[in-house]
């Protein structure tokens, strides 16, 4: 049903290399599909440094972390199969050369490519200064995520490193599994660089009622232990007990193996608008993209939701078909214990705040920049967040929201 080869806008039979596709997430996931949904019959080959079938990642800190599920993939084997969609895991790309349009794997394999697409996403950050001890984890992958459930079901006591939406998210899974959870943030507040302070206060609120020991304002001084992790000193002295240490002190772009590519790189791999990179035939979207976005500014957002649109505008343009317009508000969730916080807009830590609704645990804010409605951010309230979706493109004035 697929043959092999690549059919330009001419219909000319130009190569049998195909798109490959680097990856192992939605994003490579999604493209695949689209890929296969716009018509193109050309080989797609999916490149991933993972064992694993390309999967999704909100649930690692949840569900996974809850024992809840375990199977994560977004789409089952026959799929790809089905789609004439060739999976090439374990096999992490190390090298990029855009002059003879190859990718270099870690096996030695290298991979000729009419049109190259980047989606390798975030590597976690991790502390250097850590020692390299037995129960200190990082969470990114799905082997991290079963690692840390193991650790978990044995812990008692957790320290939560970096109370960003990862370490929220995973103090609240292991203070479910009845784990001691102690979170450490050196900002005011859970959150304060994303939402700011004030919502970030209430974020604080949330985990304390858990049970959560919030210590805000305050970074690790070190990590002791012998072979194993057993405590954790804080920058005041504080010498908390510990057999489990959780580092959630965010990611940043997975772009390494493209040094020397000629790919420009700042921050993430630089796109135009459609995801078109600096070098010729090579795409980018997901997670390790900054796209242009209508005002001129790159952007790079870590958003799920982000992912489908940004496929739904790359492929087209690879394709040279019409490439939609796309108009997306920005959209993010994470769970923590039942509640459910929603953020839609971009909203950003120096707006001013307006919380118009507030019950002790469930909340709903407007975010106000330049008088006009940027971002809701809700807790617990998503009728009420997903119905500004449409106040937050017209960029409705403040006062009418508030009026």
């Amino acid at each position: 049903m697929y043959e092999h080869h690549v059919t330009s806008s001419q219909g000319v039979h130009h190569s049998d290399k195909g798109i490959v596709i680097v990856g192992g997430g939605l994003a490579a996931a999604r493209t695949a599909e689209q890929l296969r949904r716009s018509e193109f019959t050309g080989r797609i080959t999916i490149v991933s440094d993972e064992e694993h079938l390309p999967y999704d990642r909100p649930p690692l800190s949840k569900e996974v972390l809850r024992k809840e599920v375990d199977d994560v993939a977004l789409k089952p084997r026959d799929f790809y199969d089905e789609k004439g969609i060739i999976l090439r895991l374990g096999a992490a790309a190390t090298s990029l050369d855009t002059t003879a349009q190859t990718v270099t794997l870690a096996d030695g394999t290298v991979l000729g490519y009419d049109e190259l697409v980047i989606a390798t996403g975030l590597v976690p950050r991790r502390i250097p200064a850590f020692p390299d001890l037995e129960g200190i984890r990082v969470l990114r992958s799905y082997d991290e995520s079963m690692a840390l459930r193991e650790h978990a079901s044995e812990a008692r006591h957790a320290v939560v490193v970096g109370a960003g939406f990862i370490g929220c998210e995973v103090a609240a899974s292991l203070r479910s599994l009845g784990v001691e959870v102690v979170l450490v943030e050196p900002q005011p507040t859970p959150l304060a660089s994303v939402l700011g302070e004030q919502i970030g206060a209430l974020v604080s609120r949330l985990h304390r009622a858990e049970g959560v020991d919030v210590r805000t304002g305050i970074g690790v001084a070190q990590v002791r232990g012998d072979q194993h992790v057993e405590q954790v000193v804080l920058d005041d002295g504080t010498e908390l007990t510990a057999d489990l240490v959780v580092v959630g002190i965010g990611s940043r772009p997975a772009t390494e193996w493209l040094q020397g590519s000629g790919v420009e790189v700042d921050n993430g791999v630089i796109c135009d608008e459609t995801g078109r990179t600096s070098a010729a035939n090579v795409w980018a979207l997901g997670d390790v993209a900054s796209w242009r976005d209508a005002t001129g500014h790159q952007a790079r957002v870590e958003h799920w939701s982000n992912v489908a649109d940004q496929a739904r505008v790359v492929v087209p343009a690879m394709l040279g078909q019409d490439v939609p317009d796309v108009v997306v508000v920005p959209y993010f969730w994470s769970d923590q214990y039942d509640v459910k916080i929603q953020c839609l807009g971009e909203p950003e830590a120096t707006d001013t705040v307006h919380l118009v609704e507030d019950d002790g645990r469930k909340f709903l804010a407007y975010y106000e920049r330049d008088g006009v409605v940027v971002g809701v951010v809700g807790g617990g309230m998503p009728g009420k967040v997903m119905k500004a979706r449409g106040k937050i493109a017209a960029a409705t004035p403040i006062s009418e929201m508030l009026g």
